[in-house]
């Protein structure tokens, strides 16, 4: 994901590859269904080979930047180390990407997604009150955690390495990085407004205007109206009443309210509720599926979604005034007799 996203945005990357390694997920045959691949060079390196491991420290000493995924000493132990990759390239911006970081009882445990979220809190949270847990798509840990920390801490140790001449390793967790993005979450526990309990709190879809509701034919409205003037608003669209004098973050009307709220959804189709949506400011928006956002006018008007190669797939998401995004190229498979010309034009 880092590594999509730098190249989105113009990088050059080279991924070294196992030879004849097929694509994680996918067949070796359908590269093209993994844009996590796109963008970027590919070449295959043996590097247990001598003359394949040399080339790959070739390599490094011309780079701005590495991201490496694997387990604490792996690396090393492949003598492309820190310490000697910084030894040939004195600038080089050393990532190192893993789920339990770099140090810690924990270090070097396997572990998905679902163990890092597990083990920061984060994971009992999510989900329904007087429920399980529940376990979210990899949005979360590996995207938003490992991804885009990565991201960030690559581009400001570029920034940084511009001024002192310097390079140095950034050590990203996917650990370090969900609790991070839960920070506002422990600072409404150490205030008391943040219950232990899932699903009780007004984000946690406790409370009745935070929450989805099922629609006549059996799709989804998400109601996010949190605000009083967008409270109001909605039970305006929905013709419910609700006394001026009340607080609707008071729990005990939250009952009350999420039956007649529940109710009322049931009368209309989601998409009759859509419409209805659009004529007031009441924060509800129907709930699409992957295949809807396709023809959805916002997403269609902010051209979100592109084809590379027959295959929809998100668009680079930031959007730049004077040095736009690259367009998305499909991936490939590293072949070894491709290498040269790969590092020609990664170098070039």
């Amino acid at each position: 994901m880092a590594a999509t996203v730098l190249a989105d945005m113009g990088a050059k990357v080279l991924r070294i590859d196992r030879p004849g390694a097929a694509p994680r997920g996918v067949p070796k045959g359908a590269v093209r269904f993994n844009p996590l691949r796109r963008n970027r060079y590919d070449v295959a390196l043996d590097l247990k080979s001598v003359k394949d491991m040399s080339r790959a420290k070739e390599l490094t000493a011309s780079a701005d930047a590495l991201i490496e995924g694997f387990r604490p000493g792996v690396m090393e132990k492949l003598g492309l180390d820190p310490d000697e990759c910084l030894r040939h390239n004195p600038t080089l911006v050393y990532t190192r990407v893993t789920g339990w970081g770099q140090q810690g009882p924990l270090a070097e445990r396997v572990g998905h997604d679902i163990s890092y979220l597990a083990r920061t809190g984060v994971l009992d949270a999510i989900g329904r009150h007087g429920h399980p847990p529940t376990v979210p798509v990899t949005l979360v840990g590996d995207m938003g955690g490992g991804g885009m920390f990565a991201v960030a801490g690559i581009l400001a140790a570029l920034l940084e390495s511009r001024r002192s001449g310097q390079g140095q390793v950034v050590d990203v967790s996917i650990v370090d990085a969900v609790s991070s993005l839960s920070m506002s979450i422990h600072g409404r526990r150490a205030s008391g407004d943040w219950r232990t309990d899932r699903g009780t709190n007004y984000l946690d879809s406790g409370a009745p205007f935070y929450d989805t509701y099922p629609c006549a034919d059996g799709k989804y409205v998400a109601i996010g109206a949190i605000e009083r003037r967008f409270f109001d608003n909605l039970m305006s669209l929905l013709d419910l009443t609700f006394r001026p004098a009340d607080d609707h973050f008071d729990r005990r009307h939250w009952p009350s309210l999420r039956a007649a709220f529940a109710s009322r959804f049931m009368e209309k189709p989601r998409d009759a509720w859509a419409a209805l949506f659009a004529t007031s400011d009441c924060c509800a928006e129907p709930v699409l599926s992957f295949d809807e956002t396709r023809s959805d006018p916002q997403l269609v008007a902010r051209k979100t979604f592109t084809d590379v190669d027959g295959v929809c797939q998100p668009s680079p998401a930031i959007r730049f005034s004077r040095t736009p995004c690259v367009s998305p190229q499909a991936p490939k498979v590293a072949e070894a007799d491709m290498n040269e010309s790969q590092i020609s034009n990664w170098l070039a």
